[in-house]
């Protein structure tokens, strides 16, 4: 089985110690627009290297998230489609998106705890 570790590098930079917003945006399959406003950073902080540290605090949370789901689902496209698309129970239909979005992703990696616990299984 593959570490949440392993699943979590791939989001690294190349040349960098930080994220990179670029693949975590390729992996999630959304523009970076899309990423700028789910993570709630300006568009151009993105891409500046100044802002590299602020990036990479901002994408910690959302890449733990997407390598918990890939660690449990067994692939990062599986993970993306459900932290997309798949409503999370007693959030009254709202994804893990949708929660991310709402500056709620520590609600997201409880659930996934609980889960990973066999509390929600």
């Amino acid at each position: 089985m593959v570490t949440l570790d392993a699943f979590a590098a791939h989001y690294g930079s190349d040349d960098t110690p930080f994220l990179s917003a670029r693949r975590v945006s390729e992996k999630l399959g959304v523009t970076m627009s899309e990423l700028a406003g789910l993570i709630g950073v300006a568009r151009n902080t993105l891409a500046a290297s100044k802002g590299a540290r602020k990036v990479d605090a901002a994408l910690s949370p959302l890449v733990r998230i997407l390598a918990m789901a890939a660690e449990m689902s067994g692939s990062e496209a599986r993970a993306a489609v459900w932290f997309k698309h798949q409503p999370i129970p007693g959030w009254s239909g709202k994804t893990a998106y949708d929660l991310v979005h709402d500056g709620k992703a520590d609600k997201v990696l409880a659930y996934l705890e609980s889960v990973r616990a066999g509390i929600y299984a």
